[in-house]
């Protein structure tokens, strides 16, 4: 069956038209077809570009919780997550028209004792980064996914796992194998040799200093400030009373951060909306996001744009073109006017499917 859509895409007041047969959009007009929607406002599926759907807390998540977690997001009207990190290959959600369509950066890289345990690979010889880069890169679908800074407990704080040469091999070896590299980083020190470097990409960012911020525009690096994630910032120091300058910095980087993402925003940086669902954030908070970075600056149809439009053109994913996958959401209401409507969609329709 030929199903017909017509609408207003609410980014750009534009009418949207397109019939969908399976899984596939066609902009051609399709005889005797049905037409499933006529009026309401149109957008492609929504991107969660920083998500776990294979980690939850104490993990050992199998693959049919992690079908549950994708499917709270795709109910959210996400269709489009960015897996920056996973202990569980969930390669087997692709075949579930249910699901979102997954883009995986492989297991997290990190070094003993300096990333939460068990969430990915330890490595020994820090000097074997770029060995390992190259291995994720072949497990994931463009990404690759290192920790660049977390708590050191000699230093009591937080502190760089890489030297500025080895993250400049694995960013040689992540684009000689066809993939972008992303790095967590919470703090300053970090920042400066995996900018220098050249990563693709800076998940949270709370320690960016103006000069950094300008560099991420010089760079074309790309932000994803996790904001909902950098909430739970003071939690986090309430549990690490042993190491006070650790915990006093988190709380410093959680008060600065609202200033942090504004001055990004300000300055040019690319910013998309992530989550960072899958260990303190749930899954299906993706409206959370995007009205968080509606605050910082970049108001309802720049937040809305950085988890569809926007997010889906960095990822070189399908929007709503001919021959493209039916992931799109229909709203009632115009959500660039009140970002409520995003949680009450009229339809999710995933590869074809109404989900909703």
């Amino acid at each position: 069956m030929t199903r017909h859509y017509r609408g207003t895409d609410p980014l750009t007041g534009s009418p949207v038209e397109f019939w969908v047969t399976g899984e596939t959009i066609s902009a051609t007009p399709v005889p005797g077809a049905e037409t499933a929607v006529d009026g309401g406002w149109i957008l492609p599926g929504l991107v969660d570009a920083h998500n776990h759907v294979g980690i939850a807390p104490g993990l050992g998540v199998d693959i049919e919780q992690a079908r549950g977690y994708a499917y709270a997001d795709a109910q959210a009207g996400t269709l489009l997550i960015r897996e920056v990190g996973s202990p569980l290959d969930t390669h087997p959600l692709d075949d579930d028209p249910a699901c979102p369509r997954f883009i995986r950066s492989g297991k997290h890289i990190a070094r003993p004792k300096r990333y939460l345990r068990d969430y990915g690979v330890d490595l020994d010889d820090p000097d074997e980064l770029a060995a390992e880069v190259a291995r994720q890169a072949a497990a994931g679908d463009g990404w690759v996914k290192i920790v660049g800074d977390w708590i050191d407990r000699e230093a009591g704080d937080l502190a760089p796992l890489w030297t500025r040469g080895q993250i400049e091999s694995a960013v040689a070896v992540a684009h000689e194998h066809g993939a972008r590299i992303t790095a967590h980083v919470f703090g300053t020190d970090a920042l400066v040799d995996l900018i220098g470097a050249g990563v693709d990409c800076i998940e949270h960012g709370t320690g960016l200093t103006d000069d950094l911020i300008d560099q991420l525009v010089d760079r074309s690096i790309a932000l994803v400030p996790t904001m909902i994630q950098v909430e739970n910032f003071p939690g986090i120091a309430d549990g690490a009373e042993r190491f006070p300058t650790y915990a006093a910095h988190m709380r410093s980087l959680h008060a600065g951060a609202g200033k942090v993402f504004a001055s990004a925003r300000e300055a040019g940086v690319a910013i998309f909306a992530g989550t960072d669902a899958g260990g303190f954030v749930e899954h299906g908070r993706i409206v959370d996001e995007i009205e968080a970075l509606s605050k910082v600056g970049l108001g309802p149809a720049g937040a809305i744009a950085a988890a569809s439009t926007n997010a889906r053109r960095w990822l070189g994913a399908d929007v709503l073109d001919d021959g493209h996958r039916a992931d799109f959401v229909i709203y009632p209401a115009n959500p660039v006017e009140d970002l409520a409507v995003l949680r009450h969609p009229a339809a999710v329709v995933s590869s074809g499917h109404h989900i909703v």
